[in-house]
């Protein structure tokens, strides 16, 4: 047998099918127990912070305890260390935050239906739990606009505060309770991805048309007028504006307009207080009777709500400061302040991002930001609320507009309009629901949206045609590399998803297109005949049986095209399914490559070296794989090398 030497490789006689042998085979992963692949998995969805690590590390039992312990109070782990110059940093911001936080306080009071004082209660009792269970150093606790409105929408249509307004207080308070209890729950349950529906476009449209609809409220104060509706769409707010026309004050119009004015372009808030200091409320909490149901909805719908913006707050600073965040721990954190909330006489809290912005933009350094806070707004409850018992309702209004003005972030809209237009109906759909609708609708007119592009993107999984970027071996999308070029009797493919049961048929489909569309190409333009079919699988990161039994009807369907399958780049879960499967062994591991340009690299080589030594009347081709080094070697049909 005649052997010609050649750099690398050794060639064999014209009467051997040669084909190109790369020692670097895609492995089957070695296999693994169910009980421990699931634990794996269940492991990465509940625990992907690995929040155990510190108990695992801490030798003895005490020290145990204490890590423990460091993890449910952050605190533990900086107060310390905490010395003078940061308490004068924390002072600073501290008493910032307080002169926002009383006026907010009582103006988001009233927006809930609430007595004003139950807003300073939420600015006292919540922010010290949080300072010693928080793990953010920059977010400031309180009331904010969105929590209360939802708590006067959703409670206001079954118990009107005008005519029982101790029980719609206690109603609030039950609320809380359960919004605190979810909270609490998801984090020590480890589900806090479920915020995760809520996405950055939701939140942009839902958080601007609750402002629309806030301040849309606030014509009544502005306009003096007695009555106005309790819903709260456009429609309804206007027809009530319009149609009491012969009632609206012009001293409130002017003061209000005034006022407003000077708040906006000073960006400063003056407090107006109501006496007392947090009365225990266990008693109150309504736990049976018709309304208890009204309650436990409020609570989860705020909960959601107020978990979601007090996470995307804390974790925008921490990024500022480069410094992490625990979700899971966040949402114990604020489960437990409401929960303690709800039995001290306050309602919903979270971190709202007006707050915390002034705290950050004041210098905070820790949690005690909050407790000096929290002390400054007791010394008001206990000393000074006389002082501004009797503020005008006009100026209420006001304060509210002024604080929600801020919350219409037209800028984050234009920007999802020009970077990704789905994102944008996602914000516009939560934004005309609420401004349109109610709270409720626009929330779930928002999520349902946001679930529809999740399950179009795993339904219709994107695939691309691949081509070669010129004097390289790398291959690109054609579509996005008008360079890229392709390769003659080759077709490559990418599936830029996991294939499942839910786009398996929609797969097959979209495949049998692309080489459908190929083959007429190759006809019309005169060229080679489509001989191979590759399938990049480095996007597909796992595959359930439908995926499999795809691959397996795919190959079958191309054999009867006289067309061959190749495999690129399968991860380690294809792999593995394929080999339980035996599709592994139907397709051929020789047909299946470490990347893209090895399977190339095969083909052409059968293309122009297999194909005239099978018209002489060789055998069929033996096995083919690819190599890192680029070394070719030959064997015969039998596998031998030669």
């Amino acid at each position: 047998m005649g052997i010609t030497e050649h750099p690398g490789a050794v060639f064999p006689s014209a009467t051997a099918i040669p084909s190109p042998e790369f020692p670097l085979r895609v492995p089957v992963p070695p296999h693994r127990p169910f009980a421990e692949a699931l634990g794996a998995n269940l492991k990465e969805t509940f625990f992907p912070d690995d929040p155990l690590r510190q108990l695992r590390q801490a030798r003895g039992p005490r020290r145990r305890l204490l890590a423990v312990l460091a993890y449910l109070f952050p605190v533990l782990n900086w107060a310390p260390s905490y010395d003078l110059s940061l308490f004068r940093s924390d002072l600073v911001a501290g008493i910032t935050i307080a002169s926002l936080a009383i006026p907010q306080g009582i103006s988001y009071a009233k927006l809930a239906n609430l007595p004003a004082v139950m807003g300073l209660y939420s600015s006292f009792v919540p922010p010290l739990v949080y300072a010693m269970m928080g793990s953010s150093k920059d977010l400031a606790v309180g009331t904010v606009a969105v929590a209360s409105l939802l708590t006067a929408s959703m409670l206001g249509k079954e118990v009107s505060p005008a005519q029982y307004p101790t029980l719609y207080m206690h109603l609030a308070f039950t609320a809380t309770f359960f919004a605190g209890v979810l909270q609490a729950s998801l984090g020590l349950l480890r589900l806090g991805f479920i915020v995760d529906f809520l996405s950055h476009a939701t939140i942009v449209g839902f958080m601007a048309g609750a402002a629309t609809v806030v301040c849309l409220q606030q014509l009544k104060g502005m306009l003096g007028l007695p009555h106005f509706t309790t819903a709260t769409d456009l429609v309804s707010v206007m027809e009530s504006v319009f149609s009491q026309t012969h009632q609206w004050k012009w001293e409130s119009v002017v003061l209000g307009c005034c006022f407003l004015f000077f708040l906006l372009l000073t960006r400063y808030l003056i407090g107006h207080l109501t006496k007392g200091i947090n009365p225990l409320s266990v008693s109150n909490l309504v736990f049976t009777g018709p309304y208890m149901m009204v309650a436990l909805k409020t609570g989860f719908i705020t909960g959601i709500i107020a978990l979601a913006e007090g996470i995307a707050v804390g974790r925008s600073f921490a990024m500022f400061k480069n410094y992490h965040i625990d979700g899971n721990n966040e949402m114990i954190a604020f489960g437990t302040m409401n929960i303690v909330g709800s039995l001290t006489s306050c309602y919903l809290t979270t971190g709202p991002f007006s707050r915390s912005a002034v705290n950050y933009n004041a210098g905070c350094k820790t949690a005690m930001s909050n407790v000096v806070m929290a002390i400054a707004v007791m010394i008001t409850l206990l000393f000074l609320t006389p002082l501004f018992h009797y503020t005008p309702l006009v100026v209420l209004s006001a304060i509210i507009i002024a604080a929600m003005v801020g919350l219409i972030n037209y800028e984050a809209a234009i920007h999802l309009w020009q970077v990704d237009k789905i994102d944008f109906c996602v914000c516009m759909g939560a934004y005309l629901g609420v401004v349109l609708g109610s709270v409720e609708i626009g929330l779930v007119l928002a999520v349902v949206i946001s679930l529809l592009r999740v399950l179009l993107f795993v339904a219709r999984p994107r695939t691309t045609a691949l081509g070669n970027l010129p004097n390289s071996m790398t291959y690109r999308r054609m579509d996005q590399y008008s360079m890229a070029q392709s390769v003659a009797g080759v077709l490559i493919l990418r599936v830029d998803a996991p294939i499942y049961f839910a786009n398996a048929s929609y797969l097959r489909e979209r495949i049998s297109r692309w080489i459908d569309e190929e083959e007429e190409k190759l006809q019309s333009n005169g060229e080679t005949n489509l001989e191979y079919v590759i399938l990049d699988l480095g996007a597909v990161g796992s595959i359930d049986t439908s995926g499999i039994g795809l691959l397996e009807e795919l190959k079958k369907s191309l054999e009867r095209r006289c067309l061959q399958m190749v495999l690129a780049n399968p991860g380690s879960e294809v792999m593995k399914k394929l080999d339980k499967s035996k599709v592994l062994e139907a397709i051929g591991q020789q047909w299946i490559f470490l990347t893209v340009a090895e399977a190339v690299a095969a083909c052409n080589f059968m293309l122009h070296a297999c194909k005239p030594a099978a018209s002489n009347g060789a055998n069929s081709i033996a096995d083919v794989t690819a190599t890192t080094d680029h070394q070719v070697i030959m064997h015969d049909d039998h596998g031998n090398i030669v």
